[in-house]
């Protein structure tokens, strides 16, 4: 995991879910994900966007040309858990297709407009994945 991961799941632990800087109003969760060919449980902190008992991570990656690691751990293994504020649950990660995508889609980048700006540093179409609660 990088210092940068690891600083901010510590600030997050530290503070009932919350961190600062640039991440100060966003809503951050703790994915708990695993590794598609380790095995090896990984935990990534991801800004997330909030659909009714939902919650819609984005595979940016910052714009990379390719997506983050934990999306394709999650479509090997779409059960995973995540910390959210004082709360950890196990969801179940579904990739958005079709006309929900693009509605989602629409949404997120109004509420967080800098998903849009990493959406024109690459041509890949940046993938949204819904995480249910199982509980």
């Amino acid at each position: 995991m990088s210092d940068w991961n690891s600083t901010i799941i510590e600030e997050f632990r530290a503070n009932e879910g919350r961190v600062g800087g640039r991440f100060e109003d966003a809503n951050m969760l703790l994915l708990h994900h695993t590794g598609a060919r380790s095995g090896i449980e990984r935990v990534n902190p991801l800004v997330y966007f909030p659909d009714g008992d939902r919650m819609i991570i984005v595979a940016s990656a910052g714009g990379a040309p390719k997506n983050p690691d934990w999306f394709y751990n999650l479509r090997v293994h779409p059960r995973a858990t995540v910390e959210a504020g004082t709360a950890t649950v196990t969801v179940d990660a579904t990739e958005l297709t079709g006309d929900e995508y693009q509605e989602l889609w629409d949404r997120v980048t109004t509420a967080l407009p800098g998903f849009a700006e990493y959406q024109k540093n690459t041509t890949r179409r940046i993938p949204l994945v819904a995480l249910q609660p199982t509980e």
